[in-house]
């Protein structure tokens, strides 16, 4: 049970990390990307690929994000300057012909060229060869504790403020600080059942827990550097855009390279998270990267609320808890074969989510005066 749960933890964590690129590019600027799937490529077979030749695995890493934010400049001076439905195209045909090219291209894997299409294996993955003392342990048990005391603690201030609006009655207060304290506690829920997993692996000391520990620091520093990018004057421009970008542009903004900026950013987050991707599965192959990672992560994002980070969090575990309960339960409950039972599960999923565009459109936590779905 602790493998399994530090696996959900890992997945979810990771996809939360790949749907806050997406979010802000889409959510906060508006800009449609149908193949973010082909930064998280880029993040993952530089960073792989580095690593093989001996680069450090942070700065691995790191580079495997400069190259997926240089593909997001590429893009954004091809596409931008053109109507929005452009980026779109481009953007899926980008990302299935960098998987294509990687399959059939040679790769420098260690000193020899290897088929794309064999995939790379044997790649250092983070603290996967370490045999750490009690002292390291506990230092990362410690961190991991910073780590939970820091959520419940920002939590406890995202209710209370939700409170504070309901005791002033403003309109929606009443529902809103409901749907804030189920969230927050299902959150803290999840959180309490990651620690407890987490410090259990990290005493007797699974890799894979290292991996996760890593995971959700990146996450955590991403998600409070974006939080604070989107409240900033550069934030309120992208909304601006988003809503109207002849308005900002009427103010003598450049809304094309403010465009270009947040394509590149959220490129970069998607490539790091390519990374952890790498590192997560131990060996990669083009097919991992499949345009279905762009549409699960835009089923995220959607499910949340778009222009709330929150919210893309929020989608990820909702579909990794979704995802897992109905491998678990469903085939208990409907005679199905595997394939068809895949196929049910997918069924599913796209009616729920046809059932929050009628109920809910703006996403769990969306707001309805940000909504950019009809556009």
């Amino acid at each position: 049970m602790v493998d399994y749960i530090i696996f959900l933890a890992i997945s979810t964590s990771l996809f939360a990390l790949f749907g806050l690129g997406l979010n802000l590019q889409w959510g906060f600027t508006g800009l449609v990307n149908f193949g973010h799937v082909a930064f998280m490529t880029l993040g993952a077979y530089t960073t792989v690929l580095l690593s093989l030749k001996g680069v450090p695995l942070l700065l691995a890493a790191l580079l495997g994000a400069v190259v997926a934010a240089l593909l997001g400049l590429v893009i954004g001076f091809l596409t931008l300057r053109l109507r929005e439905d452009y980026l779109a195209i481009v953007t899926i045909g980008v990302g299935e012909l960098i998987r294509l090219v990687v399959n059939n291209q040679d790769l420098p894997v260690g000193d020899t060229w290897t088929p794309g299409a064999f995939g790379v294996q044997s790649y250092p993955i983070p603290l996967s060869m370490i045999a750490p003392n009690l002292l390291i342990k506990l230092v990362m048990i410690g961190l991991l504790t910073l780590l939970a005391g820091l959520t419940f603690w920002q939590l406890w201030r995202w209710i209370r403020a939700s409170q504070a609006l309901f005791v002033q009655k403003k309109v929606g207060s009443k529902q809103e600080f409901l749907s804030h304290l189920i969230i927050g506690i299902v959150f803290a829920l999840i959180g309490v059942a990651i620690y407890i997993s987490g410090a259990i692996a990290l005493y007797d000391y699974n890799p894979k827990a290292g991996l996760m520990l890593i995971l959700l620091l990146t996450l955590a520093f991403v998600f409070w550097r974006l939080e604070i990018l989107v409240r900033s004057p550069w934030g309120r421009i992208l909304k601006a855009i988003r809503e109207d970008e002849e308005i900002p542009k009427a103010l003598g903004k450049n809304v094309f390279w403010y465009k270009v900026q947040s394509l590149m950013l959220g490129g970069a987050i998607a490539g790091l998270a390519g990374a952890f991707f790498a590192w997560q599965l131990s060996a990669i192959y083009p097919d991992n990267f499949q345009p279905q990672l762009t549409f699960d992560t835009w089923i995220m994002v959607i499910l949340g609320g778009s222009g709330n980070n929150i919210g893309t969090i929020l989608g990820a575990i909702i579909y990794f808890a979704y995802d897992a309960l109905t491998r678990e339960f469903l085939p208990k409950i409907v005679s199905l074969d595997e394939a068809r039972l895949g196929a049910f599960r997918i069924m599913v999923i796209g009616l729920i989510l046809m059932i929050l565009m009628i109920w809910r459109p703006q996403g769990i936590l969306g707001k309805k005066e940000e909504l950019t779905l009809g556009k």
